[in-house]
């Protein structure tokens, strides 16, 4: 309990504006190292932010992809005193959630091109899945500007409400699929809203719960650590593909979601991000450059 009591005084701390800036390259050392992307040129940054998952799983439609290579997301918060509400800003250098590819479990293996495909559509598709390009892969992308990230520390250290909520798409890729294969838009983004807590409602046959992990402090207790947690949200909903095969989307769509499952209705989809998140403030990280 004093460790919890210790970290939400820490948040607090962490999220009172600054007034120093530095608009130039930032190169923090030791601990503090891995906020090097945190948007420090922002005058009034609170706090920076840093979070790694290295494990959990996304399962859309018919399809489950298990998170097998580590997804970062960074970034930092700034606190408006007067109406206390936050905002979230990206990546100094852009990369603000990386574009991880991760295997999807099965690919194009064992599938064949419609029938009612026109006739060289079909051959090349097939031609392709018998040279051996059966592999998939999908990367969760994000579908509006870092601005629209929500983030609240707080959330997820108590386990209640939306800890991040993350307007996303779903980028598969494939040698016949194209470079334009997406699930979700700017327009019509798959919208996760992760929790530490339990999905509300709860979705039947999820029996799945968040965990906001273990507290621990780093950078002379500057840097608060939440390791070992889980995010969830089992309520969202998923549209149809677009983009899939080029001039031939018309054709190719439908078939990718006949493969994966999609358009699906909320409460038919799981997302669980595992890892680690860190937090300090903006001063804490120009103060160890």
């Amino acid at each position: 309990m004093r460790r919890l009591f210790l970290a939400g005084a820490l948040l607090a701390a962490m999220l009172v504006p600054t007034a120093s800036a530095v608009a130039a390259p930032h190169n923090p050392k030791g601990d503090f190292a891995v906020f090097a992307d945190c948007p420090l040129s922002r005058a009034t940054l609170s706090a920076c932010i840093f979070s790694e998952s290295n494990g959990g799983l996304f399962t859309i439609g018919a399809k489950t992809v298990p998170l097998v290579n580590p997804v970062i997301l960074q970034g930092g918060i700034e606190l408006n005193e007067e109406t206390g509400v936050s905002q979230f800003y990206g990546a100094e250098d852009g990369n603000t959630l990386s574009k991880t590819p991760q295997p999807v479990p099965g690919g194009l293996l064992g599938i064949t091109a419609p029938s009612w495909w026109p006739s060289f559509l079909r051959d090349l598709f097939n031609e392709t899945i018998n040279n051996g390009f059966t592999g998939v892969t999908a990367t969760v992308e994000l579908a509006k500007p870092a601005t629209s990230i929500k983030i609240d520390p707080f959330a997820v250290l108590t386990g209640s409400g939306v800890g991040l909520s993350l307007p996303s798409r779903i980028k598969l890729s494939n040698p016949f699929l194209g470079s334009s294969c997406y699930i979700g838009t700017s327009s019509n983004p798959v919208t996760l809203n992760f929790t530490s807590g339990t999905t509300s409602p709860p979705p039947p046959n999820k029996p799945i719960s968040g965990n906001p992990g273990t507290v621990s402090f780093a950078g002379e207790e500057e840097i608060l650590v939440l390791s070992g947690g889980r995010l969830v949200d089992h309520a969202f909903g998923a549209p149809g593909a677009s983009g899939c095969g080029g001039l031939f989307s018309f054709l190719v769509d439908p078939f990718v979601n006949s493969i994966v499952g999609v358009p699906s209705p909320a409460g038919t989809n799981t997302a669980i991000l595992e890892g680690k998140i860190e937090q300090t403030s903006a001063a804490a990280v120009r103060a160890h450059e």
